[in-house]
């Protein structure tokens, strides 16, 4: 991933129900939900998650396929760590990343 890239995917997950939405997506795993599947699980109206999803969706951190009259919907894993990637990526300069022994975080 580019820099405007991570950033389209970081403005697209920066809502709560959006976050919330891709979050169930990850853990639904490769099959995905039914759109109202999620609807349900997110209680939220039909036209906001349709806002919500076509904000995932242009920051290609979804997809979508229809399958009769269930559209099912996706989390795009390659994009989600390709993110994690870019995020990490000089991650402590090469050093390692663990605190110092006897040292707390804050």
């Amino acid at each position: 991933m580019n820099t405007t890239q991570t950033i389209q995917a970081l403005r697209a997950l920066a809502h709560d129900h959006r976050l919330a939405a891709y979050r169930e997506l990850v853990q639904a795993g490769p099959a995905g939900m039914a759109v109202g599947e999620l609807r349900d699980q997110l209680d939220l109206p039909p036209a906001t998650l349709t806002a919500h999803l076509n904000q995932l969706r242009a920051a290609g951190l979804v997809t979508d396929e229809r399958e009769g009259r269930v559209i099912r919907i996706r989390a795009d894993y390659d994009r989600m760590n390709g993110l994690i990637g870019f995020l990490t990526k000089n991650c402590c300069g090469g050093k390692s990343c663990a605190p110092a022994a006897g040292k707390k975080l804050r």
